[in-house]
């Protein structure tokens, strides 16, 4: 398993320092593909899968950063679509029916529990990827992240967890065949 070789190295690992910012839907995107060694095909067919349809390059121009040409403005709901089409890809589709007229807004904590419900992670698997990117969460913490927003223990999830989260990830599944 990938896991057991980063938990030998991470005490030696450094946290990047991320203060006030603010994840834009690209950016979001963007570092989810990169994560997850994602092609252009693969992420097409996880929109597919939510019977969404999306075009290579328009896709190509929402992974493009700000100050690109070509740039284009990622919305909640393509985000949304392709965390639901990812977790499809991933697990295959649920047996439950979906509801047209359900409408949910697309949180940080949501984007956090759709992307371990995709890579099927448990809670230690969970807990190393928040330690490769130096934060330290205890089993109530973090299970609080992933509680309904009602919940008396409901804890929200602010920028900076859910982007070391994102980069955590990205060290976690890193293969090594990068440039």
């Amino acid at each position: 398993m990938p896991w057991l070789i980063w938990l030998k190295k991470l005490p030696q690992m450094k946290k990047k320092v991320l203060n006030n910012m603010l994840i834009s839907t690209n950016e979001i995107l963007f570092r989810i593909k990169k994560a997850l060694s994602l092609s252009i095909e693969e992420m097409i067919n996880a929109y597919t899968l939510e019977e969404y349809k999306m075009e290579p390059s328009y896709l190509e121009s929402l992974l493009k950063r700000r100050q690109d040409d070509g740039f284009m403005l990622c919305t909640y709901e393509e985000l949304g679509l392709f965390l639901d089409g990812l977790v499809t890809l991933k697990r295959g589709p649920s047996p439950k029916k979906k509801s047209e007229a359900e409408a949910v807004e697309l949180t940080n904590n949501l984007i956090l529990k759709k992307l371990r419900i995709a890579l099927e992670l448990k809670e230690s698997e969970t807990e190393i990827i928040f330690g490769l990117a130096d934060i330290e969460l205890s089993k109530q913490q973090l299970a609080s992240l992933f509680r309904k927003e009602g919940h008396k223990n409901f804890k929200a999830c602010s920028d900076e967890l859910l982007m070391a989260f994102l980069e955590g990830l990205d060290e976690f599944y890193y293969t090594g065949e990068e440039i």
